[in-house]
């Protein structure tokens, strides 16, 4: 039965959590007391070994338990020693294990522009804390016209990120959307596009400004799902319908290593017209991939 399926999927992945949960907890305390940048940077490289392991279990069981059909078009190029930003539309939490089933190990350990919610999920969060992902909070306009400080925050978690970035290979992920797709979200936002919502440049345009001399490139991913309503609890029972990713290598145009997002408005509307003209692309592939609502 499906569900019998998906419980024993929730106490695999549990059981993967605990067993890697251990070294993780062990790690994190040592970063955390452990004087001297070189001593928390070889401890962080221990921390990404343990995440990456975990990973890979996770990946192990889920491609010979639940047998996804997913289909990965991904270039010949990567590689674990390149600083890489990624970039993908956004319409389940299955979209992460996906992602990992085409990167894993083929790039750097990733890092995700994260919800700062996620932070108080039990050990995971504490992953994310300990691998120094960047956590946004994502303030209304409402919240920063009352407090204009409040607009600073997700920048400086990204430039924490950034800085970090500089002593190894890093890969960035971000959902460039802000949320998972709905046609309820599509609709309310007015989106251009029918399978997408409005792309957020902001946080590109900020890691490719602190980056993008060290960058080698852009790695724009495209999920297409045959189901219009992806969950990711169907795709721990096993029955998920197809899933297809397509990844494409963007070499950075040279106006954006010394473009500044944030303090001049004429670079602020070229990444934009750059971010919405792959969305463009995006949307006319998915056209293209699967019949979505």
């Amino acid at each position: 039965m499906p569900v019998i399926k998906g419980v024993v999927s929730i106490v695999l992945m549990t059981l993967t959590t605990l067993f890697w949960g251990v070294p993780l907890l062990v790690l994190t305390f040592l970063k955390v007391v452990v004087p001297g940048r070189r001593a928390r940077q070889w401890l962080l490289d221990r921390l990404c070994a343990v995440a990456l392991n975990w990973i890979g279990l996770n990946l192990w069981w889920m491609k010979r338990w639940l047998k996804p059909n997913v289909s990965l078009d991904v270039p010949d190029s990567l590689s674990p020693e390149q600083w890489l930003l990624v970039i993908s539309n956004h319409r389940s939490w299955t979209d992460i294990f996906i992602l990992f089933m085409a990167m894993h190990r083929r790039i750097p350990m990733p890092r995700f522009f994260l919800k700062h919610r996620l932070i108080w999920i039990p050990i995971v969060g504490l992953a994310f804390w300990a691998l120094e992902f960047p956590f946004m909070r994502r303030f209304s306009r409402e919240q920063i016209a009352k407090n204009p400080k409040l607009a600073t925050i997700d920048r400086e978690s990204t430039e924490r990120v950034c800085r970090q970035a500089r002593h190894a290979p890093i890969s960035i992920y971000n959902f460039v959307e802000g949320t998972r797709f709905s046609v309820a979200k599509r609709d309310a936002q007015q989106s251009p596009y029918r399978h997408l919502l409005r792309p957020k440049a902001g946080g590109v345009a900020q890691v490719l400004g602190l980056l993008g001399d060290q960058l080698d490139g852009v790695i724009d991913v495209t999920i297409s799902y045959a189901n219009p309503s992806p969950t990711f609890w169907g795709f721990l029972c096993g029955q998920e319908a197809p899933i297809t990713l397509v990844a494409r290598k963007l070499e950075i145009p040279d106006w954006m290593h010394t473009a500044s997002y944030h303090q001049q408005p004429q670079h602020k509307e070229r990444f934009h017209a750059w971010i919405n003209s792959l969305w463009q692309e995006k949307d006319a592939l998915l056209e293209t991939l699967s019949d979505h609502a």
